[in-house]
């Protein structure tokens, strides 16, 4: 008899058979996160069941063998998965930052590749019913950061699933950088773009089910059908390498965790005509420009800011800002994750970096209100605010978001 390639690998996933486990390797497992997915996929698929699904993902959507799980779900007869929604850079992956891979078939499933970046609405609601969905499903891995887009598409999404009468499931995965609390500025609505819809903190230290809620419940002028899926065996105090998961990059300049640790500080030089590090092998942890020395460098280690030091540092950026030019700056050195705070940290080299350098300049279209959520930041640096007073511009707005975030929250 012939198999169907979605018939063989339904067979080889069902054959497939591990070793009995050692006693200290159970224990490990027991410490280990069980993703969304992993916890969808053992319960028989039960919540998609009799539906026809479309699933928000990207390369990070992974097993923990780093099978993808489109491949998993289209080979699983427990499961009608027809369609497939790509968030900025691509379901597979391929776009650099400000792009997507547009409308195409999956070479791999066959399945069809919708793309949601940059639609919202309406829009994206005709997407959905277009596609023939009953359900969409959203697994897509965060980094923590109000900016980092793909929390926005979470909410396009649900927004656009509402809008088309659709159910909305969300597989849960870490916050890479801890869940244990939220930090820096509270996003001000006129601020609103796609590096930010709604009100959250810098750093809001959620996962995207407990994002989702919040979502659902503060923000949808029309709450979608919403159930989540969520994780086992992770805790708001474990960074992402506790969670015994493979990192996958889930865009071309998020290498790895130790990216994400620093992201939500550093992304703000996207701001300023200093690189960030993109076109480096450690974007967003070196940061410089032409013309700046190692007084950077020692002005920052000079506040003695918690768990981190700072190397002065030259490199020369293969594409983005300064692209084949030798630059000078900082090379970020996190020592003590429990204890660095990530917001402060970009401030404070911000207002070091424009204190030493004299070209020092914002980016013409005033980018950094977008990314802190008001002009506040920039207006008090050019002010020449102190970090301690930059900071303290937004203790009772973080305050008041930690009170709202507090009741959406889903783990210890």
């Amino acid at each position: 008899m012939r198999m169907s390639r979605r018939g063989v690998l339904a067979a080889a996933t069902a054959a497939a058979v591990s070793p009995a486990p050692t006693a200290a390797a159970a224990e490990r497992r027991g410490q280990q996160a069980r993703t969304g997915f992993e916890r969808l996929a053992a319960d028989g698929y039960a919540p998609l069941r009799g539906q026809r699904v479309g699933i928000v993902t990207n390369p990070t959507g992974v097993t923990r063998d780093v099978r993808h799980i489109v491949d998993v779900m289209h080979a699983d007869r427990r499961v009608n998965l027809v369609a497939v929604f790509g968030p900025e850079h691509g379901f597979r992956g391929t776009a650099q930052a400000g792009g997507s891979e547009g409308r195409y078939d999956d070479p791999a499933t066959g399945l069809p590749v919708y793309d949601t970046y940059l639609k919202s609405g309406r829009p994206l609601a005709d997407v959905f019913t277009a596609s023939g969905v009953d359900t969409v499903v959203f697994d897509i891995q965060d980094v923590g950061a109000r900016f980092y887009t793909y929390i926005w598409t979470l909410y396009d999404c649900m927004e656009a699933a509402a809008l088309a009468g659709k159910r909305f499931v969300v597989l849960d995965r870490p916050n890479p950088v801890t869940g244990r609390e939220a930090l820096g500025p509270v996003l001000h609505k006129e601020f609103a773009t796609f590096v930010g819809r709604q009100p959250i903190a810098q750093a809001h230290g959620m996962t995207v089910a407990e994002l989702a809620r919040l979502f659902n419940g503060e923000f949808l002028a029309t709450p979608v059908p919403l159930e989540t899926v969520l994780m086992t065996g992770w805790k708001r105090s474990r960074f992402y390498d506790d969670s015994g998961l493979p990192w996958v990059p889930p865009s071309p300049n998020m290498p790895t965790p130790d990216t994400a640790l620093v992201y939500a500080g550093t992304c703000l030089f996207e701001g300023t005509n200093l690189s960030e590090g993109r076109g480096t092998t450690r974007p967003f942890e070196l940061l410089g420009a032409e013309g700046i020395d190692g007084r950077w460098a020692a002005a920052a280690n000079a506040l003695r800011l918690p768990g981190v030091h700072f190397r002065e540092a030259y490199f020369a950026p293969t594409f983005s800002k300064f692209q084949g030019t030798t630059v000078g700056g900082v090379q970020i050195h996190v020592h003590d994750r429990a204890a660095y705070d990530p917001v402060r940290t970009g401030i404070a080299l911000l207002v070091t970096a424009k204190r030493v350098w004299s070209g020092f300049a914002w980016r013409s279209d005033d980018w950094i209100d977008k990314l802190t959520g008001s002009a506040r930041v920039r207006t008090m640096i050019d002010g020449g605010a102190t970090t301690d007073e930059v900071v303290a511009g937004w203790r009772q707005e973080l305050a008041a978001f930690r009170r709202t975030r507090k009741g959406y929250l889903l783990y210890g």
